[in-house]
């Protein structure tokens, strides 16, 4: 319980401070991957990570992590963009199969229009055997609607009218065009369906783990999972499933670039 009233406690303050939010929910996040997943050492492909809170957790715990960010703004926010980043589509992930052991994605599902494609993706470039994470604010949590939430609960047009009337300006995270509606339901039907994965943990990721019984029921698991967490093992191949190499190759704006834990493309 502790933890999560610390994350509330840090989500109140992502506004004013920002920087000290990400870095600590990317260090939680990598402890929560890290029940699931051997880091040390392996290769993680970090989706959507912006400026690299999440890749420098990664990297904290051992491991080599490759950066896939499709902004070009949110990549250098912090700056120069991490060693190893390189810029990319969730939808079309420039990286071979089985490229990764493990795949992140953390509050990226909601801002692609095709979030099973995204979700195919990930398994896609993850090794047989390797681990998928991802979490995701679904649309009916009462922050489903960003920073037009709680308006979100009239619709997403209202609440994008009523924020441009509030504040002179559109949302970031304009509703048909960076956020989309993903819910709890379809996507656990979704992922539980597929027979190239297994389910390793099901849970509203900011809460207690004893928590995830609320996804059992329908309705209720739409309003108070506030943030859906998965992590998803790869069906693994016949014979030993190893782990990746140093290297990834990667489709850059320039072309096929190999990249390491010490070379960018952005």
């Amino acid at each position: 319980m502790g933890r999560a009233v610390r994350l509330f406690r840090l989500f109140l303050a992502e506004q004013s401070e920002p920087e000290l939010f990400y870095r600590e929910l990317a260090a939680n996040s990598v402890s929560q991957l890290a029940r699931y997943a051997d880091l040390s050492g392996r290769m993680v492909l970090d989706l959507g990570g912006g400026p690299g809170h999440f890749t420098a957790a990664f990297r904290d715990r051992g491991a080599r992590c490759l950066l896939v960010e499709p902004d070009p703004n949110e990549l250098r926010a912090g700056g120069e963009p991490p060693a190893g980043a390189v810029r990319g589509d969730g939808m079309a992930l420039p990286v071979a199969d089985g490229g990764v052991d493990v795949c992140f994605s953390s509050n990226v599902l909601e801002h692609v229009p095709d979030p099973a494609a995204m979700l195919a993706e990930m398994i896609r470039v993850t090794r047989p055997g390797g681990v998928i994470y991802v979490a995701f604010t679904n649309w009916y949590s009462p922050w489903g609607g960003h920073e037009m939430a709680p308006w979100h609960y009239l619709g997403a047009r209202y609440a994008e009218r009523r924020y441009i009337r509030r504040t002179g300006r559109p949302p970031k995270n304009k509703p048909g065009t960076g956020l989309f509606p993903v819910h709890v339901g379809p996507t656990l039907r979704g992922v539980r369906a597929r027979a190239d994965v297994v389910v390793l943990a099901a849970q509203p990721r900011y809460y207690p783990r004893w928590c995830r019984l609320v996804l059992r029921v329908p309705g209720l698991r739409e309003v108070v999972t506030w943030n859906l967490m998965l992590v998803l093992r790869k069906a693994a191949a016949h014979g030993p499933a190893g782990h990746c190499h140093d290297a990834v190759v990667a489709q850059s704006d320039r072309g096929p670039v190999t990249v390491t834990p010490d070379s960018t493309s952005s």
